[in-house]
Parts: structure tokens; C-alpha cells; sequence
């Protein structure tokens, strides 16, 4: 939860300077990568078969945990651009933190919980390519590329939402993929 208080006050600082219509928009996203990120990092797990086997509520903790991570960053990084021009503004930062979550919660499930950093960041590239199109034509118009759409658009608040759905639906039933499930 500190690294996520640190994005947010990064934000903040970084909100204060002056930056070219580039860098306003492709900042914040920046921020909620990294806060994707350290929620995604904590799906990881040493334990592995030990763990599963333990408890029958081990799904609904690891639910409850990643929501109110999640809640936290949009929060933090929502309160951070509070009084300053934050580009897209809080609906923004919730559809992108959402569906950046859900990537790397997804990549936690296929590649490992410690690798699951690989897929917010991975898409941080075309999310600010999305962005950069909408100042040098043609733009990239799918919903699948949510950042570079506006704010109040529907059809990339529901692919985000579908990602973040997905993602926390497999980390739920199935957790992290461990070490001792590469041995199998």
C-alpha cells in the first residue's frame, strides 16, 4: 500500500508541472500502470499446494484483497489529481486502473504472480500509442485500446471492465500461478 501512496504523490508532484498535451495525457496512465502493477504483485505466492490445500476461503480472500487494493489506487490516484488538471479526470484513472488490474491478473494466472507485472506494463506501449493517435491521425479507435478513448466512452469502460471481470474470475478459482505448479 505504500508504493501505491508513492504513485499517488508522484502523480500529485508530477500534475504540478507544466507538460505539453503529450505528457499530460500519457502521465497519468504512467501512474496507473504502476499502481496495476504493485496490485498485481501481490497475487504472488511462496507457498504454492500448501496454500490451496489450507482453507476453503483462500478464493474469496485473495477477491477481497486485489478489490480493495484496487479501491485503494483508484482512490489514491483519484485524490491525487484532486485540484489539478488530471486528463480524463477520475473515470478515467477507474476504467484504466481497472482494466490494466485485469491484465496483470490474468498474466498472473498464465505466466506466475511474479512475472504478473510483465502484462500492465506491456501494455502501457500501445495504451500511450492509443493516446499519441489521437493528435497525429488515424487514430486508434477500439475499445480494446481503452486509454486512448474518451473518458465517458462505453464500449472501452466495458472492455475494461470484461478484462478486469476475467482476470479477477480466474485469480479467484485458480490463484497465481506457483513454482510448485511449473513442477506438475
Amino acid at each position: 500500500m505504500t508504493v501505491i501512496v508513492a504513485c499517488a504523490v508522484g502523480l500529485r508532484i508530477a500534475l504540478a508541472g507544466r507538460w505539453d498535451t503529450y505528457g499530460a495525457l500519457q502521465l497519468p496512465l504512467v501512474f496507473e500502470t504502476a499502481a496495476a502493477t504493485v496490485v498485481t504483485a501481490t497475487v504472488a505466492s511462496p507457498l504454492g499446494e500448501p496454500e490451496r490445500i489450507t482453507g476453503r476461503w483462500l478464493p474469496y480472500l485473495r477477491l477481497a484483497a486485489t478489490l480493495a487494493l484496487t479501491a485503494i489506487a483508484v482512490g489514491a490516484l483519484a485524490a491525487a489529481g484532486t485540484g489539478a488538471h488530471l486528463a480524463g479526470g477520475t473515470l478515467d484513472v477507474l476504467r484504466n486502473l481497472a482494466g490494466l488490474v485485469g491484465i496483470g491478473l490474468l498474466c498472473a494466472a498464465t505466466i506466475g504472480g511474479g512475472l504478473a507485472w510483465i502484462g500492465p506494463v506491456a501494455f502501457l506501449l500501445p495504451g500511450a500509442y492509443a493516446l499519441y493517435t489521437q493528435w497525429h491521425h488515424p487514430a486508434l479507435t477500439t475499445p480494446w485500446l481503452w486509454p486512448g478513448r474518451p473518458p465517458r466512452d462505453l464500449g472501452a469502460a466495458i472492455c475494461a471492465g470484461l478484462v478486469f471481470t476475467a482476470g479477477l474470475a480466474v485469480l479467484t478459482a485458480r490463484g497465481a500461478r506457483d513454482p510448485a505448479d511449473e513442477r506438475d
